[in-house]
């Protein structure tokens, strides 16, 4: 399914400050002394690999912010399963400006294309189960409002955005609290009537003293399998309940058995593999 599209406003700075970096002081020194001003071209932007689209919006803007007199025609939108060969998009108008803009456009919508296929890698492990896959706040610097939404480009949800989205208290605020009970006092008392409260838990006894006090979610940090089916039935539908820590495809479904409902996994934005697209031009 195709997400909605970030607007303009947003991702336009992101692929100016792109271009810019590549562009440094002279421009593109290589593409204007070899390609002649007038000349045009049409290229094809091709799948390499086997996966799914994301961010097709900021590579169009890559060569529109170039030259506005560079069409695209996409083949393949975002949030679509490609296999190697498969076109996404074609690229024509002037040729120096597509080669000037070819490096930021390929960069953003491989990264962003790695990570909406990493997401669909885990939601088809655990598509029969109720669990939803989630991002985290483990995100590029800068990147983050582009690389969640190729998280939902991928099939999955978004987690919090930032630190002001929801209180999420962790164990070292508990620590610092000096207990759960503590730590969920303080947070109630300081969080609006429409802000959501969960706490991470690393034992069963830490979950029993949060569901004594009242919590909208609980993060079960890093529990296995036989643990995490104990706590959802612990929860017993009263909380959300979020697993976290080391899922990878082959162990997503385990987990997801369990009866969590969430499942955040921060390797999605931070060190997933891009998937491999290229810029063709047509003879």
């Amino acid at each position: 399914m195709t997400p909605a599209p970030l607007p303009r406003i947003m991702i336009e700075p992101l692929v100016r400050m792109a271009l810019l970096e590549d562009l440094g002081r002279a421009g593109d020194l290589t593409t204007d002394a070899i390609v002649p001003s007038g000349h045009q071209a049409t290229t094809l932007l091709v799948a390499r690999q086997s996966g799914v689209i994301a961010g097709l919006d900021l590579a169009r803007l890559s060569f529109e912010l170039l030259d506005p007199a560079i069409a695209i025609r996409v083949e393949r939108d975002d949030g679509a399963v490609v296999a190697p060969g498969d076109v996404i998009a074609a690229v024509a108008g002037p040729a120096r400006a597509i080669l000037t803009a070819e490096r930021v456009a390929l960069n953003f919508l491989s990264r962003l294309s790695g990570i909406a296929t990493a997401t669909a890698s885990i939601v088809t492990a655990i598509k029969d189960t109720r669990a939803k896959v989630v991002c985290t706040r483990k995100t590029t610097p800068g990147l983050r409002a582009i690389e969640k939404y190729a998280v939902r480009a991928g099939g999955g949800s978004n987690h919090r955005f930032g630190l002001d989205d929801a209180v999420l208290i962790k164990d070292n605020h508990v620590a610092i609290a000096g207990g759960v009970t503590e730590a969920l006092r303080r947070a109630r008392a300081g969080a609006g009537h429409l802000v959501k409260i969960e706490i991470e838990v690393d034992t069963l006894e830490q979950l029993r003293e949060a569901l004594d006090h009242g919590i909208d979610a609980v993060l079960l940090d890093n529990m296995d399998a036989t643990m995490l089916a104990e706590a959802v039935a612990m929860v017993a539908g009263r909380a959300l309940t979020e697993a976290s820590g080391r899922i990878t495809p082959a162990t997503a479904p385990s987990i997801a058995a369990t009866g969590v409902d969430l499942m955040s996994i921060g390797w999605l934005t931070h060190s997933v593999s891009i998937l491999d697209i290229g810029l063709d031009f047509e003879s």
